[in-house]
């Protein structure tokens, strides 16, 4: 027929389609690695990295004679040789009980003064206007990039002119002083994360500021908190070089206390040992205890 339109023919794509285009080296490697490949290295990273915290459980399960003739992967040939007597013999020692106590009575307040302070502060900068707001928030960013080294003299002289250099006071204000400046820009932008739609409706049903903070803001915060928390426990818990100068004998904390026992012809290995692993137990608790706090706190943000 004159004038018909003939219908150009369609291509038919190759049987397989993609699954015949031939990948790349990359490619065959990204997917060898989806698999058991993968987790079999993570795994491996993970024993090599654990091998020093184990190393340390065993070395405190031996006796002094023992760890000077062998080292602690001799323990798989002989366990019976196991004991819990430098347990023992550090407990009975009041030098290492009271500085696991000072430890404690530095840690605690430290944190929870700081994740509190924070959370207010990161509140306030978040959703509350006031003069000098964005300047003030410039102002806290700036401290993050101040060094601890650089404060550390003038800071002492403030102290032993205020009365409370070499007290547990001193130490637990130092910590809280220099912990702030993170906890605020951390929780300040996480607290900005929350819909305005949400806190302008506990507004509207008669919520003011503190019942706001304390209903709405820190339920939704609770991951932030948790991290921040775990983060400013282990800071402060592990903290050697602080309490090294602003502690004294009645206030130093169980790192100064491990590292007061190194004898001076070699190291107290006995007794370091056991310390060292006690001293690394709680903050493994304590993360352990917030893992899910922690973990969502961390991911808070990265999908939308």
């Amino acid at each position: 027929m004159q004038g018909a339109v003939v219908d150009a023919p369609v291509p038919v794509p190759p049987v397989g389609g993609a699954e015949q285009v031939e990948k790349s080296l990359g490619g065959r490697i990204a997917e060898a690695l989806r698999g058991g490949l993968l987790q079999v290295f993570l795994i491996l990273v993970g024993l090599f990295w654990l091998m020093p915290t184990v190393g340390l459980l065993f070395s405190s399960l031996r006796t002094p004679v023992d760890l000077s003739q062998s080292g602690w992967w001799t323990v798989f040939s002989a366990p019976a040789k196991l004991t819990f007597d430098n347990y023992q013999h550090l407990l009975e020692n009041s030098a290492i009980t009271d500085s696991l106590v000072n430890s404690l009575l530095i840690t605690i307040p430290a944190t929870v003064l700081v994740v509190v302070i924070g959370a207010l502060a990161g509140y306030a900068f978040a959703w509350m206007e006031f003069p000098g707001r964005d300047w003030w928030f410039v102002a806290v960013v700036g401290l993050l990039v101040v060094p601890v080294q650089v404060a550390l003299v003038p800071i002492a002289e403030l102290f032993g002119s205020l009365g409370i250099f070499g007290s547990l006071f001193g130490v637990i204000l130092f910590h809280v002083g220099f912990g702030l400046p993170f906890a605020i820009f951390l929780l300040r932008n996480f607290f900005a994360e929350i819909p305005k739609e949400l806190l302008e409706a506990a507004r509207l049903d008669g919520a003011g500021e503190i019942r706001l903070f304390f209903r709405v803001v820190m339920p939704l915060g609770g991951p932030a908190v948790a991290s921040l928390g775990i983060f400013q426990f282990l800071w402060v818990w592990n903290d050697m070089l602080v309490a090294l100068i602003f502690s004294d004998s009645n206030s130093q904390p169980i790192t100064v206390a491990l590292q007061t026992q190194v004898r001076q012809f070699g190291n107290n290995v006995d007794v370091l040992a056991p310390g060292a692993f006690i001293s690394m137990v709680i903050p493994l608790a304590v993360f352990f205890a917030f893992q899910r706090q922690f973990v969502s706190g961390v991911m808070a943000g990265a999908v939308k």
